[in-house]
């Protein structure tokens, strides 16, 4: 079977390297083989660990070459799973350089990584970027668009999926975010008052304690 993220990054340049780096035969090995694709249409592992994700790195090519790494952040599960070939996300209003919309007149090639830093899991995508306007009452907004999350949506963003890969956890650093540490926090404290409540309810039913013998 034939890896398609393997298929697309591992040009005759890159496979000289791995060459130089001993890394080629395992990789022609693995990654490499007949006319079958797998790792070209998402699965429910991707789709779930997508929807989970609340940030992702989006990288697209300038016509001269020049590659761009923007950062993209919104609610939970702001990139969307449309179908297994599909993404899609809002475009919100930002400061209107808008260097990625520029890149894809000359360039569609679009690469995403999304990263779970508490978890250290790393999924990378690469595919092609079309985009449009996003008017308010487009069919589209229902599924894009958080109503809770304060910000204007401009367009849509949609990724066609020509492969993925998982990263493994090396040199990914632990991070939480402030709402799970926040969470784990309350639950704390929810389990110190039920106990407390437990050791009073205790005491009640143990009544004072025993006096000095009466005097015969």
């Amino acid at each position: 079977m034939s890896h398609a993220f393997a298929d697309i990054a591992f040009t005759p340049s890159v496979k000289a390297a791995q060459q130089r780096d001993g890394s080629r035969a395992g990789y022609a090995r693995s990654f490499e083989g007949d006319a079958e694709v797998f790792n070209d249409r998402l699965g429910e592992a991707e789709r779930e660990f997508i929807a989970a994700q609340r940030s992702f790195y989006m990288a697209t090519v300038s016509e001269t070459g020049w590659p761009y790494v923007q950062h993209r952040g919104g609610p939970r599960g702001l990139l969307k799973v449309l179908d297994d070939r599909t993404l899609a996300f809002a475009d919100y209003a930002g400061n209107r350089q808008l260097i990625s919309v520029g890149n894809l007149a000359a360039n569609d090639r679009v690469a995403l990584i999304l990263v779970d830093y508490a978890q250290r899991v790393r999924l990378k995508i690469l595919g092609r970027l079309s985009v449009r306007d996003l008017a308010p009452g487009d069919a589209s907004a229902a599924v894009l668009v958080d109503p809770a999350y304060r910000a204007r949506p401009q367009r849509q963003m949609r990724v066609t999926v020509e492969g993925f890969d998982w990263n493994c956890p090396q040199h990914i650093p632990v991070r939480f975010d402030a709402e799970d540490v926040q969470r784990a926090l309350d639950e704390r404290d929810q389990r110190i008052a039920a106990l407390e409540r437990r050791l009073a309810a205790l005491d009640g039913r143990a009544g004072p304690a025993d006096g000095p013998p009466a005097p015969a």
